[in-house]
């Protein structure tokens, strides 16, 4: 069997008129082609309308429609192909001077203070913040979709505020860990966690907010996007937090909001304390600021259900955010956002402005996974193979870093914070471990200010055990080389 192509779209034209108002003639036709055709706004091969079509858009005859290509084949501008129709000729741009179209300014982009980075490809990411996919659970995920296509086929419209049976098992989920006001009302489902922040962001009235020093590049970046003040905060991961010198920052800096990752703090992996949670609450009250809680990690510790959480402690009124992203699947793309009944029309607004609604499709597959209880025997899974991956890392630790270089232990979780010499250049130590095959993040963009440390975050669940093995002794010899 033949298989004919598709006929080239036909490309639209507009016929100046010589006598405005008056029936469109013959010379007009050929002028205007003449010129276009010139000028290079028809290309050589472009498919011109066919005759009926203009002869009903220009309400003329057929023949002076006719008469007019006509006149443009003999002068060798259009050529016409049989069952096909008329073409600009091949050889045309040889007939006249072409003008170079005029082109635009470049757009005005905000410079390289907003750029992100990835790991170079072919290297081992040893710095990754997500989860081996081998230990993601693709294949129920699968399953599920396949149930949400089979019982519901493609809904025809989203819910802005997401999915409905998705924020009911949500807040079903948030009341059995403490959260006993939280309803479907108050949740709003996002695109991962970094459209929740950035939902956050839009709505403050008040432009000022804290953050974490390090804290996750992705916020810090995005409130400076949004042209909000930010006062860095000093997290020191084998130090606690500093609370009274939290205290008098952000008495200098007036926030309206605190925004912290309290459970495998984002780069760092610590973990707040009942003790420091509970300070802050009490310092938000006496000082007039709000909490916005990252809480991505507090549902992957092992040996318990779940860490303390702000919310749990302070209420509605600290804003909730966590994400099914790392846990799941990277690609869902599924977080969502707790605010209480005043926040939500301003929240839900801020999110309407910006995507109108999300993917249902992602969504309803989630719920699909929660609603059949494959979430949590996934999550009892995870915590097993990482809590493993956890103490080989430590392990290969202590057997290959030179002196003077020290880790956090935050017992578990996905991350841990490797803390090197100041001796140790960074960038050169960077650049010859690409050398190597490894990349390490720079957290350069994680500090507000100048670094308090000197280091850099290691991913024990991203990586294979055998991989991190060879990743780690990579990095412990590229360190004494450059002491050395």
């Amino acid at each position: 069997m033949i298989l004919r192509m598709p006929r080239a779209p036909y490309v639209r034209f507009h016929v100046r008129a010589a006598d405005p108002g008056r029936r469109t003639s013959v010379q007009d036709i050929v002028t205007t082609l003449v010129e276009d055709i010139g000028d290079g706004r028809l290309p050589p091969g472009a498919r011109l309308p066919p005759i009926r079509l203009l002869e009903q858009q220009l309400g003329l005859s057929k023949n002076t429609v006719q008469v007019a290509y006509d006149e443009l084949v003999a002068r060798g501008l259009l050529e016409t192909r049989e069952r096909e129709g008329v073409y600009v000729a091949t050889a045309a741009r040889a007939i006249g001077t072409i003008r170079p179209i005029a082109k635009p300014p470049a757009a005005r982009l905000r410079p390289a203070a907003l750029s992100t980075q990835s790991p170079p490809p072919g290297t081992v990411a040893l710095s990754s913040v997500f989860v081996d996919p081998a230990l993601l659970p693709r294949e129920r995920l699968a399953e599920c979709a396949r149930s949400v296509l089979h019982g519901h086929g493609l809904e025809a419209f989203y819910e802005p505020q997401g999915y409905g049976p998705l924020r009911e098992l949500i807040a079903e989920r948030l009341r059995a860990r403490g959260m006993t006001d939280v309803r479907a009302a108050n949740v709003l489902v996002t695109t991962g966690s970094q459209q929740a922040i950035d939902v956050l962001a839009r709505t403050l009235s008040e432009r000022r907010v804290a953050v974490e020093s390090p804290v996750y590049w992705g916020a810090r970046l995005l409130f400076e996007s949004h042209g909000l003040a930010t006062t860095g905060l000093m997290l020191d991961p084998f130090a606690g937090v500093p609370l009274d010198e939290w205290e008098k920052r952000i008495v200098s800096g007036r926030p309206a909001l605190l925004y912290a990752i309290t459970s495998y703090q984002n780069p760092t992996g610590y973990s707040y304390t009942s003790h420091e949670l509970e300070a802050i609450l009490t310092m938000s009250e006496r000082l007039g600021f709000a909490i916005a809680e990252d809480d991505w990690g507090s549902d992957m510790l092992s040996g318990s259900e779940y860490r303390p959480m702000l919310r749990t402690l302070g209420g509605p009124n600290v804003v909730y955010i966590n994400s099914f992203t790392k846990k799941l699947l990277p690609s869902l793309r599924v977080g969502y956002l707790v605010a209480g009944d005043e926040l939500m029309p301003a929240l839900l607004s801020a999110k309407r402005l910006a995507t109108l609604g999300n993917a249902w499709i992602s969504e309803a597959i989630v719920a699909e996974f929660l609603g059949r209880g494959y979430y949590d025997t996934h999550l009892l899974a995870l915590q097993r193979e990482l809590d493993e991956r956890y103490t080989r890392c430590l392990e290969l630790l202590r057997v290959c870093m030179p002196e003077g270089v020290r880790w956090t232990t935050p017992g578990g979780g996905p991350t841990l914070w490797l803390e090197l010499p100041k001796a140790v250049a960074l960038d050169r130590l960077g650049a010859r471990l690409r050398d190597r095959g490894v990349s390490i993040e720079s957290t350069t963009n994680a500090f507000e200010g100048e670094p308090h440390l000197h280091g850099f975050r290691v991913s024990y669940a991203f990586l294979p055990p055998e991989t991190l093995e060879r990743a780690v002794e990579i990095v412990g010899t590229a360190i004494a080389e450059e002491r050395s």
